[in-house]
């Protein structure tokens, strides 16, 4: 996408202007046109700015459940035509999976699971098995699904950040130098669910290996928005261990993928034991099936899986290059009308030039978080999201809270925990629906008193 013009989607070449790609984007997508109440009795357009959370279905997977749903039948288990074509689906999509990531068919496992919270809870437990005695090197801006499952299974230590909220590169090395070989794994976010900063995670991975460690990339709000390659193994940039979600994808139904070196499954427990994941059990051994099976205990999920793969194929068809551009504009377009907001603070936006995703953070000199977020979506039918974005001790250390404050807040139940409001976008949002938030955000910093007599007695 150069000048405002896409050059070049999937297969195809074509010529789009901006407005046009912004309307071929919204025309993928279900409901955004949906009309929601607001607390006058209007009905507006909703506008949804909460997609780091979830995203809304693209219309080709609903689709795509549609006409598979006739097909449905049981997977890896049965004789039948249905059951064949059902566990045929299952394993192409893995395929699909394998490519879109650039992971290797012969060396990774790819495993589906729930979500990115199941898939780092299960390398976790399956790690640990074969060394607890490690180190694991997490972040100060990690999602806490990438760092409570290493807490009570291995010595964890925290990579700090810079001022701008930037994971520190030269306390990375310092760490892994101190540790001098015993770091077992370095796990990080690929993109930050507070500050949208892109992790320079194939940097990481060489600094991870030149110490002798692996990486394991939280994925969930990076797959989504930019194009993700995992290297080849061997490769100094080779991402070691991959986890990411469906649903944050356009692909409801709950699937999650994780991918990693085949050999870390081979040995040692599944997570979960049950049918599936066995090759021969008596009452006096159990011969555990071969990876991924292993890892998949159960019915499998194959309307997730169909979900997720009809999502991959139409965001490859689209360019993830594309989408990431795109998004890139309206990122940096919001952030800008949001600085000239009186009252606003930003976190963190740096420097445009700095790689991120598409969302950003702020609050509201003299407005809650929650109360703010409850006001725009009833003036406006925009949805946000507010709090810590279960990253707590990354926005404590943003917001400058100190022992005594978290204690205070630990101790006192009735007390406002502090937080922060977070808009993200999604390849269907537009610049028209950013006018609206920043006009009406306008509208509340200058009328902070009135808005605070009518909503906070409702709110608190």
């Amino acid at each position: 996408m150069r000048g405002g013009i896409i050059e070049k989607i999937g297969a195809g070449i074509i010529r789009m202007n901006t407005t046009d790609f912004s309307r071929y984007l919204r025309s993928m997508v279900l409901g955004v046109e949906t009309k929601i109440p607001l607390s006058n009795g209007q009905y507006v357009t909703a506008i949804n700015f909460d997609n780091a959370a979830t995203t809304p279905p693209l219309i080709s997977v609903m689709n795509g459940i549609v006409n598979f749903a006739p097909w449905y039948s049981s997977i890896h288990r049965g004789k039948g035509f249905k059951s064949k074509l059902s566990s045929n689906t299952y394993e192409e999509g893995r395929q699909i999976i394998y490519d879109f990531v650039n992971a290797d068919r012969s060396k990774d496992a790819l495993i589906f699971t729930k979500n990115t919270t199941e898939s780092i809870n299960i390398a976790a437990y399956r790690l640990a098995q074969e060394n607890n005695k490690g180190v694991i090197l997490s972040t100060d801006m990690e999602h806490l699904a990438n760092d409570l499952p290493w807490r009570d299974k291995f010595i964890v230590e925290y990579v700090g950040i810079d001022r701008a909220g930037k994971l520190s590169l030269e306390d990375l090395e310092n760490k892994l130098l101190r540790h001098n070989g015993k770091v077992l794994l370095v796990t990080v976010t690929g993109a930050s669910n507070v500050t949208g900063y892109i992790n320079p995670i194939h940097e990481i991975a060489k600094m991870a290996h030149k110490y002798h460690s692996k990486i394991l990339v939280d994925g969930a709000q990076l797959v989504p928005h930019v194009p993700v390659d995992m290297k080849p193994h061997g490769a100094p940039e080779h991402i070691d261990y991959l986890a990411f979600s469906a649903h944050k994808m356009y692909a409801p139904f709950g699937a999650g993928v994780l991918v990693g070196p085949r050999e870390s499954f081979e040995k040692g427990e599944p997570v979960y034991k049950g049918g599936g994941d066995v090759r021969l059990v008596s009452q006096k051994f159990i011969q555990w099936a071969d990876p991924p099976a292993k890892d998949e205990a159960g019915t499998p999920n194959i309307m997730g899986v169909n979900a997720l793969i009809d999502a991959v194929r139409t965001l490859k068809m689209v360019g993830m290059d594309a989408i990431h551009h795109y998004e890139n504009t309206l990122i940096h377009y919001a952030a800008n009308k949001l600085k000239n907001i009186p009252g606003i603070d930003l976190y963190c936006y740096d420097k445009k030039e700095d790689e991120r995703v598409a969302l950003i953070s702020f609050t509201l000199k003299g407005m809650p978080h929650p109360l703010l977020a409850e006001i725009l979506s009833r003036e406006g039918g925009i949805a946000v999201r507010d709090g810590m974005f279960c990253a707590h001790p990354y926005i404590e250390k943003m917001l400058g809270l100190s022992d005594v404050d978290l204690e205070y807040f630990r101790t006192n139940e009735e007390a406002l925990i502090p937080g922060m409001v977070r808009i993200s976008f999604g390849l269907y949002n537009n610049v028209s629906e950013i006018n609206h938030l920043i006009k009406l955000l306008d509208n509340i910093s200058k009328n902070i008193k009135s808005y605070l007599s009518l909503y906070k007695p409702l709110m608190f």
